[in-house]
């Protein structure tokens, strides 16, 4: 698996995820409570994982929605 996405923002990861399964691409969000160990100030970032072969198409998918990859 491959890290697609890193974001502080938790509405970013469950808009991306909500997309990349709308075009049946496997995601799997990772470090999402995370907060239990920030106490919820966000601080920590989260990530969004896909499959190797899926990250191209993936990466074009969010960039299309206009979610920042920053990589």
């Amino acid at each position: 698996m491959r890290e697609l996405l890193r974001t502080t923002d938790p509405t970013i990861v469950a808009f991306a995820t909500a997309l990349l399964q709308g075009e049946d691409i496997d995601c799997f969000p990772i470090d999402v409570h995370m907060s239990v160990l920030e106490g919820s100030i966000g601080v920590l970032p989260r990530r969004v994982m896909v499959r190797d072969e899926d990250l191209v198409r993936a990466r074009t998918v969010l960039t299309d929605n206009g979610i920042p990859l920053g990589l």
